[in-house]
């Protein structure tokens, strides 16, 4: 799930493949991309999988810079090809694949023309959970009510910018060197280069300035990505005008930012920007300006969710907003003149107001990083860049019929732009391959916004509920249950939050499940498993919860719920 798009939405700028692999050797820039939770698994932190054979070391220095690494499970390919499965793109995605397809004997291998763990490792999940940690313990160390109820007093609290930048740095270089190391121990090949479709089940990689090598494999898996989206009207120069790859760098903290956006991205930026704004200034006060096309910020959430987390997220905070506006130019700040934004109505496309501020964040989403791919080789095109599939994941061409062998998953084929849902996008595509019919059920996929507190959510809000409720004639039910109910809660002095659920009382089918509080992102997974299972209200809420934990919130929910059977 990505921010709501906050400007009006152009075609995004081709971005050459090509450009990310030059003859000296992939770019290392450790630019942020993405703010999304991302499902890396165990093998990332170094623990192997009890079924994991011996690894020996079996290195060969290629000029394509081609990484081998022996494993029995990385067995013979089928006949007639030089792999089984092979995957363009490492990131989170790829990199799910890959380990499923060698733990199912495929003979595997992956290519990257950038740096191995993609968006989510480099420029996204990773690096912004790092800063987000900073600020959520800034933001308590500065609330001095806070610290009194628990009887204790903290002197002022600061920080030092470039040591809060180095431990997000620190981190993706951390979690990108376990994710290779991963991939090498369990005997996956890691293949250097831009790659691209040659034809049928053949696949070219290379870097600029060296000869292309084509390999051949049974089957193909588009793992590409995406990058920001920038609109038109935009010039982002990375140092004022800039988007997440640029703010995760932390270069400076500004005194007065403007947030293109109020999805995801943009409040996970205003929670960092708010706790860590106080400090650029004793006397000068710091400012966060929302701008967004809808008439309401934070589109994306359940409205009931979102109005809650405005009044606790926003409305307290050093936070006002545009709401209804395009933003239609932006131009950098230069030669002493500040960032100016001019805002348009979005119905009228009227001149509305006009912006001067210190910084802009351009929040607007994603955009498909697919140019290059060689898609016209086998007569595929893309639907505003995304790469058109089936529910299976296989790649559709031109003329609606099935692609053999190749598959898209993840941000490339837009259907839910997630780091962990490409992974299980990938890990689905793996077991069908390897011979077993599977379809994800994209509803049981959770997605969380990690602000202090946080936001979660799985299924349906309760528009969509009923909207399908009315379309297929059932009845729909909600029910709540606060935080200030639940002790843990109350001995965090956090009792700010609510849980939602959305069902069906006759069936006892969880339609969606809502939560703004402390560790929203953690609870919600229990109502994505139940949602993935099939598991119905009438049995899950005999399950015993801990107490006192904060899981009693989802428990106290689930019971509250009336089915009728």
């Amino acid at each position: 799930m990505q921010s709501a798009m906050s400007l009006s939405l152009s075609s995004p700028s081709p971005i050459t493949r090509s450009d990310w692999a030059t003859a000296d050797g992939p770019s290392y820039s450790l630019a942020p991309r993405s703010l999304r939770f991302c499902g890396l698994r165990k093998e990332v932190f170094g623990f192997k999988s009890l079924n994991s054979a011996r690894f020996v070391p079996s290195v060969k220095k290629l000029r394509s810079k081609k990484v081998l690494a022996s494993l029995s499970g990385n067995g013979t390919p089928s006949k007639g090809f030089d792999y089984d499965l092979v995957i363009i793109g490492a990131g989170v995605g790829g990199h799910g694949a890959a380990l499923h397809a060698v733990e199912k004997g495929l003979k595997t291998a992956i290519i990257e023309g950038d740096v191995v763990g993609g968006t989510c490792v480099n420029r996204g999940c990773v690096p912004s959970k790092a800063l987000l940690a900073v600020s959520g313990r800034m933001r308590e160390l500065q609330n001095e009510h806070h610290m009194k109820a628990f009887g204790l007093q903290v002197a002022a609290a600061g920080y030092d910018r470039q040591g809060v930048a180095d431990h997000a740095n620190n981190l993706a270089s951390k979690i990108r060197n376990n994710l290779t190391n991963s991939m090498k121990a369990l005997g996956v090949d890691i293949l250097t280069g831009v790659g691209s479709i040659m034809g049928p089940q053949q696949v070219k990689y290379g870097k600029v300035g060296f000869t292309d090598t084509v390999i051949t494999a049974k089957d193909i898996i588009i793992a590409t990505g995406s990058v920001p989206l920038v609109p038109k009207g935009i010039e982002v120069d990375g140092k004022t005008v800039i988007t997440s790859d640029h703010a995760l760098k932390l270069e400076f903290v500004p005194q007065w930012i403007a947030i293109v956006g109020s999805g995801y991205i943009g409040l996970e930026f205003s929670d960092v920007y708010t706790a860590l704004g106080s400090e650029v200034g004793t006397n000068m006060p710091f400012q966060v300006t929302f701008v967004e096309a809808l008439d309401q910020l934070m589109p994306g959430f359940d409205p009931e969710i979102g109005k809650l987390a405005q009044r606790v997220l926003i409305n307290p905070r050093k936070i006002d907003s545009h709401t209804g506006v395009f933003a239609s130019k932006i131009t950098p700040a230069k030669d002493g003149k500040p960032v100016i934004i001019e805002l348009i109505d979005a119905k009228t496309k009227e001149p509305k107001d006009t912006l001067e501020v210190d910084a802009a964040l351009i929040a607007t989403g994603r955009a498909p990083f697919t140019n290059g791919l060689g898609l016209e080789n086998i007569n595929v095109e893309t639907q505003r860049g995304f790469v058109p599939v089936d529910e299976r994941m296989q790649v559709i061409d031109a003329n609606g019929k099935l692609v053999p062998h190749l598959y898209c998953i993840g941000d490339a084929n837009g259907k839910m732009m997630l780091a962990h849902a490409a992974s299980a996008q990938g890990i689905s595509v793996v077991e069908q391959v390897s011979g077993k019919d599977h379809v994800l059920n994209h509803l049981s996929i959770p997605a969380a916004c990690f602000t202090h507190p946080e936001i979660s959510m799985v299924g349906l809000t309760e528009p969509q509920a009923r909207e399908k409720a009315e379309k297929e004639g059932f009845e729909i039910s909600v029910t709540k249950t606060s935080f200030k109910a639940n002790t843990k809660a109350l001995a965090e002095n956090e009792g700010e939050g609510l849980a939602k659920l959305i069902y069906r009382p006759d069936s006892g089918e969880i339609l969606g499940v809502h939560i703004f509080g402390l560790h929203a992102a953690d609870l919600i997974h229990e109502a994505s498993n139940a949602i993935a299972l099939g598991t119905r209200i009438q049995d899950i809420k005999y399950a015993v919860h801990a107490h006192p934990t904060l899981s009693e919130v989802l428990d106290e929910l689930f019971k509250s719920a009336k089915v009728i059977s």
